[in-house]
């Protein structure tokens, strides 16, 4: 048994009150990171200054005693370090130069600038030294395929409408895009472990909107390949994945995708879920933002009705997404203690 809960539930060990963290729990809705963020400049120099980045990562360990920390970063991180122009504008979300076709696929860089992500590995070293010694640190990346639709597109769409074009109209040139995605997430999340996370997830936001052979291709393969990586350099490695909106398809990614642990989004079915997901792995979730938003008795329910489904079973207790930047502090608190009693 280690000290930090949350290797604890990765290893297949359940605890008798399960961990917890936020997707997003570093962000808009606390004051202190508001503060921090006006004095920043822009998104990205708040990523990649250390000392910043690993400030806004320990605000809500200090201020809840969450059982993870999860590096303050984006994923988009990763485009960047291989040549493209990426902004992020107050409202609207980031802003990237498309790769709408398929000679601008082809011209994509081969290989990342590693002087982009240093400043990401020293804010991973200084996080770690200053976290108490039961908070899990957890890095992090995105997967090939929601990165993939950011960079296509230039900015999120509803349902990804322009990757999921040029996949179909340009299958390989958007694979090469996908095996350069695959090497380097690779090598980033590497990084991150050796730096001092003791875990990663894998973020693969859009994998809801595929079909199925598109799913096996574009999702999980390259996942697949993924873990694969990470853990021939790191054999012990600790994976998260969170292929969201997955649904049934979740038995798929299971068994070809050797990970530690599944988050699954609020619309998944329980018993679907306690039979074919958590019977094999870690399952990590899955509250409904807009719940933690309402508070009150609706979030009581919301909250018991996951600890009823899945408590019995290696359980981290987490959102089903990312944190809504207009959720009172108030009902975080209300969550940590109906969970830790």
């Amino acid at each position: 048994m280690t000290a930090k809960p949350i290797l604890n539930v990765l290893s297949g060990r359940p605890q008798a009150v399960p961990p917890v963290w936020f997707m997003r729990q570093a962000g808009r809705y606390l004051p202190e990171y508001r503060a921090l963020r006006e004095r920043a400049g822009s998104f990205l120099d708040l990523c990649f200054t250390p000392e910043l980045a690993a400030e806004v990562t320990l605000q809500p360990i200090r201020r809840f005693g969450f059982d993870a920390a999860i590096l303050f970063s984006d994923i988009l991180v990763v485009p960047h370090a291989l040549g493209r122009s990426v902004r992020f504008e107050a409202g609207e979300g980031p802003r990237l130069e498309p790769l709408d076709d398929a000679m601008k696929l082809n011209a994509l860089a081969a290989t990342e600038d590693g002087r982009v992500f240093a400043p990401v590995y020293e804010a991973v070293r200084q996080v770690k030294r200053a976290l108490p010694d039961n908070v899990a640190l957890l890095g992090f990346c995105g997967a090939p395929w929601t990165v993939a639709t950011y960079m296509v597109a230039g900015h999120g769409t509803p349902d990804q409408a322009p990757a999921r074009l040029m996949a179909y109209r340009e299958p390989q040139a958007f694979a090469r895009m996908i095996d350069i995605l695959v090497e380097v997430s690779s090598r980033y999340l590497v990084a991150q472990l050796r730096a001092g996370a003791d875990a990663v997830q894998i973020f693969d936001t859009w994998a809801g909107v595929l079909p199925t052979g598109e799913f096996e291709r574009w999702c999980v393969a390259p996942v697949r390949r993924m873990v694969e990586n990470v853990r021939r350099a790191v054999p012990e490695a600790k994976i998260i994945g969170f292929p969201r909106g997955a649904g049934a398809a979740l038995t798929r990614y299971l068994d070809a995708v050797p990970v530690d642990a599944v988050s699954i989004d609020w619309m998944a079915e329980p018993s679907f879920v306690r039979a074919h997901v958590q019977s094999r792995v870690a399952v990590q979730g899955n509250l409904d933002p807009l719940a933690l938003l309402a508070g009150g008795a609706a979030l009581d329910r919301a909250v018991d009705d996951i600890l009823a489904n899945f408590g019995q079973g290696p359980l981290i207790f987490n959102l089903g997404h990312g944190i809504l930047p207009p959720t009172p502090i108030a009902h975080v608190e209300q969550v940590l203690r109906r969970i830790r009693g």
